[in-house]
């Protein structure tokens, strides 16, 4: 396969497993392996969104009938073309989604020693490693995936979800000091919330990330929590960046306005985590 013709295979690819626009057009760019492989990959996105509805009737021998039938379809994909690397790194990604973990790492590591310039690829490896307690292993993967796809959201987000839980792996490895790694967990959650200001899960992380320095940007903090308010679509969403924005005031001695904050924070279902903001008020600040 030509560099060119690889590539493109690659963009069919990526766009089908994250959901991006696609940038060439199937029906121009297309050889019967990609179409094999769109159709492949569309059926295992429509099967897995279906069994993570929360449907009380959902066929659950359906839906394994359904998988057999799709890993079926991709045994013939690469028998037929087994040098085809993307093929692999979408066989590997779904085995990983259905909880076919040995069989997906085996496939994603065929599909890098067949092309190593794959960022999901890259990305799926470092999942698998981290998963298996492996952070420092991992770190490269990670890496790699943004570097090779600098405005994928995901790949920054998970940069900085490991940097965060295996903190003390990283200290103790000797290759980081404690602001390097908080520097760099920080920039990571601001690039996923930068790259993609309307997923939630990402800009929630990035001004929650505020907490994790040493030295916050208090201010910096507020903004964001301010931001995610504006977006919110439900009373309990914006009442909950106001919790947060409060806590930030508190942290910064401006008890008065973090005192008018919580007043407006009503919803019952949070009333909890207010009266736990409410006794970080020093005694002589009771009224």
């Amino acid at each position: 396969m030509s560099q060119l013709a690889h590539m493109k295979s690659f963009l069919l690819l990526l766009a089908l497993c994250l959901g991006v626009p696609l940038a060439v057009r199937a029906a121009e760019s297309e050889s019967m392996t990609d179409h094999t492989l769109r159709q492949l990959v569309e059926r295992q996105k429509e099967l897995l969104a279906e069994a993570a509805k929360e449907n009380p009737h959902f066929d659950r021998d359906s839906f394994q009938l359904q998988m057999q039938q799709i890993c079926q379809g991709y045994d013939a994909l690469l028998r037929d073309n087994p040098d085809y690397a993307p093929g692999y790194g979408a066989y590997g990604y779904l085995l990983g989604k259905i909880g076919m973990r040995k069989a997906s790492i085996a496939m994603l590591l065929k599909a890098n020693q067949l092309d190593a310039d794959q960022p999901l690829v890259k990305n799926q490896i470092g999942n698998f490693l981290a998963e298996e307690g492996r952070p420092l292993e991992a770190l490269p993967y990670f890496i790699a995936a943004i570097q090779l796809a600098p405005k994928e959201p995901l790949y920054h987000y998970q940069l900085g979800t490991l940097l965060h839980e295996a903190k003390d792996d990283f200290l103790k490895s000797g290759e980081w000091t404690a602001e390097g790694l908080e520097h760099s967990e920080h920039e990571a959650f601001r690039q996923a919330a930068e790259l993609a200001p309307d997923r939630i899960e990402f800009t929630y992380r990035y001004a929650e990330s505020f907490y994790d320095l040493t030295i916050p940007d208090w201010d910096g903090a507020l903004k964001a929590w301010s931001k995610l308010e504006e977006k919110a679509q439900t009373d309990v969403e914006r009442q909950t960046m106001r919790l947060q924005a409060a806590n930030v005031l508190i942290k910064q001695g401006k008890l008065d306005h973090a005192r008018m904050l919580l007043a407006t924070v009503t919803e019952a279902a949070l009333q909890g985590q207010k009266q736990k903001l409410v006794a970080q008020f020093p005694a002589k600040a009771e009224k």
